[in-house]
């Protein structure tokens, strides 16, 4: 291989670039990314950035001196309009094209938007330094969804002194991912922190003066959040012969076709621990999977399946969220230690009757690394 393409300039296309390197790879390497800013760490934007704690010179992933040492052909602030596979060739928005002997993607989500203009979302530095600019005392702002990224964001919102209206379409926040029991916990605490929390509603629209209900209500905010999920960026791949849906479709070594793998949020592969074909939107597995594309790619045929614990975590007001495995489509969640009413416990998820994930709320790491140790050694 004379000329590696990474897609992708964040923490999944870092990763890769990096491993490709450190494993040897002495030709051309191309990092691609649309946004101009050097490779940065998202989950601090609706954390530390959002509450003023920090400034974004402290998200960058790595130095000028580090990403020189790389020696990359670094194109940033250029998005990827097209892919050539026969070719194997991938355009540019500023109408270069850039040959590949081995290609990864890792291109990522975009947000979800809502009918109507003014709202703002939760992506990109930029994002978070717009909204963080309008919020403060007395100020009013409505959150649309409360999934992580949505309830991250009313926390940090309540702590600078704003109104915050909390709403969610299903009648318990979290409930498809983490159970009713813990999606209770998460919606009483936001209460007692004075958010306003209505479940069990749809917005329609965002308008001037904030949002529209789908029952003609009107919930006025200064400022509107929309954190209603993500699109993966695929839009680029039409016409590409890949196979897309909800992401780039890939086998158990993340490879998407020959010489060419995919990584991090726009990936959906095959995990043979959990034999399920998912799409993970978690900084650790952004990283991770890249690194393992990287070695695939590399060495193919040679390679080694893909198969991660996912791994998350969420910061809400003084409660510390940690998360090991697939939690999605469990039928069943255990207390195993701790309290609900307590807010510090462990809770363990099962389906068919094994293990597939645990969560922790407000415990030390040891209280569930054990169950970590115990998804390793699941059966397949």
């Amino acid at each position: 291989m004379k000329e590696a393409v990474v897609v992708g300039a964040s923490a999944a296309g870092l990763a890769a670039a990096e491993t490709l390197r450190r494993q040897g790879y002495a030709g051309k390497l191309t990092l691609i990314g649309e946004e101009l800013a050097a490779p940065y760490d998202r989950p601090p934007l609706s954390k530390q950035i959002l509450a003023s704690q920090w400034e974004p010179d402290r998200l960058v992933l790595r130095t000028e001196i580090e990403l020189a040492a790389l020696d990359l052909d670094l194109r940033l602030g250029v998005g990827a309009t097209g892919l050539d596979l026969a070719g194997r060739t991938v355009a540019l928005a500023d109408g270069t094209r850039v040959p590949y002997d081995g290609l990864v993607i890792a291109t990522g989500v975009r947000p979800r938007r809502l009918p109507g203009q003014g709202a703002h979302v939760m992506r990109t530095v930029d994002d978070a330094l717009a909204l963080r600019k309008r919020l403060g005392p007395g100020r009013r702002l409505v959150v649309v969804g409360a999934g992580f990224l949505g309830a991250e964001s009313a926390a940090v919102a309540r702590g600078l002194g704003c109104d915050v209206v909390l709403l969610e379409p299903a009648p318990v926040p979290l409930a498809h991912a983490v159970g009713t029991q813990v999606g209770q916990v998460f919606a009483e605490v936001h209460r007692e922190h004075g958010v306003d929390l209505r479940t069990g509603v749809a917005v329609s629209a965002v308008t001037e003066s904030g949002v529209r209900l789908a029952d003609g209500t009107l919930v006025e905010a200064d400022e509107v959040l929309v954190a209603v999920g993500s699109i993966p960026n695929t839009a680029w791949l039409d016409g590409s012969g890949l196979t897309v849906a909800d992401g780039v479709v890939c086998d158990e070594f993340s490879a998407a076709a020959p010489d060419v793998y995919a990584a991090g949020d726009v990936a959906r592969w095959h995990n043979p621990r959990f034999g399920e074909t998912m799409r993970v939107e978690h900084r650790t597995n952004a990283a991770e999977q890249g690194m393992a594309a990287a070695r695939n790619l590399l060495h193919p045929g040679e390679g080694k399946p893909f198969d991660p614990i996912p791994y998350f975590w969420s910061d809400q007001y003084d409660m510390k969220i940690q998360a090991y495995g697939y939690l999605r489509g469990h039928d069943s969640v255990e207390i195993v230690d701790g309290a609900l009413a307590d807010r510090r416990f462990v809770a363990a998820y099962s389906r068919a009757g094994r293990l597939v994930g645990v969560l922790a709320v407000g415990m030390p790491p040891k209280a569930i690394r054990a169950w970590r140790v115990a998804l390793t050694k699941e059966e397949r």
